[in-house]
């Protein structure tokens, strides 16, 4: 069944090269196999990601995936340090941690976007 699969992400690229950049030096992705199809990159508990060359990157209003991390605010001032900058949706109902994240429905999660315009997301159960 489906609900006991493991499941990987899509990043999707107009640029591969410059992707490439801002996931492997930005955020310190380190690729697991390249291809010519794209990059996968791994991260915790077996799940996974491609990067991969299409016009349709950054058309999604929507996240297109997000990390579960232990301290949002934390991973906001790394990610801040490393030059990502955080989208602001003021729009959205609930409280601002200090460094921006919005706390509502028992979640603490903050957005960014990639070189891409692919909106991501970190997010930290409460």
């Amino acid at each position: 069944m489906l609900r006991d699969s493991r499941i990987f992400a899509y990043f999707p690229a107009r640029d591969l090269d410059r992707a490439r950049r801002f996931y492997e030096e930005t955020l310190g992705f380190v690729p697991k196999s390249v291809n010519e199809g794209g990059v996968t990159y791994e991260f915790g508990g077996g799940t996974a990601a491609f990067l991969y060359l299409t016009d349709n990157a950054g058309t999604s209003k929507a996240s297109q995936a997000f990390w579960s991390v232990e301290d949002v605010d934390r991973e906001i001032a790394e990610l801040k340090r490393r030059g990502v900058v955080f989208e602001r949706y003021d729009d959205l109902p609930g409280e601002r941690s200090p460094e921006g994240a919005v706390i509502a429905g028992g979640a603490k999660a903050a957005w960014f976007k990639d070189s891409e315009g692919n909106i991501l997301a970190i997010v930290q159960s409460l």
